[in-house]
């Protein structure tokens, strides 16, 4: 029993022993990439000593003060979040500018900026329709200057989506914010025409049907007007929504109400808009 005991006792030292070998190999030894991809989860006590400890070693590994950035922002410390991520774009801009204007659109809202970077990365890659966080650069671009206010730059930058990606691949989110565009700009008709483009490619696309409903109110069309808010109604489960995200041109259940309420006290003989 007593020999038992000692094997088993010199059995789980060895392990003991042997896991912290390896964990020293891995947090100190181990390639870069390796040590990188194991500093996960985002956040954690051991992925930001491991972080650290990369930096240290590596001090012009992007990756790492990209990768420190993204925990960061995602609590919503985005002073904290930034200040690594401007770190990680001074050390390879081509990389992780398209991120930093995606979150400088999407987050911070600030349009200027963001657009700087989109700028800046098309520069350094001239031969590549750019892609920041999976979504086309102008498509990000139009998203800005609409934000901005700026209609007739975001058509321009919209209609530069569709000629890259084609009409049957570009995002149908394209299309409606080229119908948003030329409601505020008053060209009803053609507002209409672009929210259809959007139905085209899905008959379930809420912000369109949205779109018709407010802009055939406008022509004084109220019945039209009236079937399109039904159809907004029965499509808002497909609604352009993220959890992480607001989009500009979210719609929510309380507005689509409040249309509703409006229209419902216009009767179809008296509509003149």
């Amino acid at each position: 029993m007593k020999l038992f005991l000692k094997i088993l006792k010199i059995g789980f030292s060895s392990f003991f022993l042997i896991f912290i070998l390896v964990v020293v190999y891995f947090v100190f030894l181990a390639p870069k990439e390796t040590r990188f991809m194991l500093a996960g989860p985002q956040g954690s006590l051991l992925s930001q000593k491991m972080f650290n400890q990369l930096k240290g070693e590596y001090p012009d590994y992007s990756k790492v003060y990209f990768e420190q950035s993204v925990a960061w922002n995602k609590y919503g410390n985005f002073a904290k979040g930034f200040e690594l991520l401007d770190q990680a774009v001074e050390r390879d801009p081509a990389l992780h500018l398209g991120y930093r204007g995606w979150m400088k659109l999407r987050k911070l809202r600030a349009y200027d900026n963001a657009l700087e970077d989109f700028d800046r990365l098309d520069k350094l890659t001239p031969d590549v329709v750019d892609a920041p966080w999976g979504e086309n650069i102008d498509f990000l671009r139009g998203e800005c200057y609409y934000g901005k206010k700026e209609y007739s730059k975001a058509i321009e930058a919209f209609n530069r989506t569709i000629a890259n990606e084609k009409e049957d691949w570009a995002d149908p989110q394209t299309f409606v914010y080229l119908g948003l565009c030329q409601y505020q700009l008053g060209n009803y008709e053609k507002a209409i025409s672009e929210f259809k483009r959007a139905l085209a490619q899905s008959a379930s696309i809420c912000e369109a049907h949205f779109g018709l409903a407010q802009t055939y109110l406008k022509i004084g069309n109220v019945e039209l007007a009236k079937t399109h808010l039904k159809k907004t109604e029965e499509s808002m489960v497909y609604k352009r929504d993220d959890e992480y995200n607001e989009y500009l041109n979210e719609i929510y259940l309380w507005e689509v109400l409040e249309f509703k309420e409006q229209l419902e006290r216009i009767p179809l003989a008296d509509a003149a808009l």
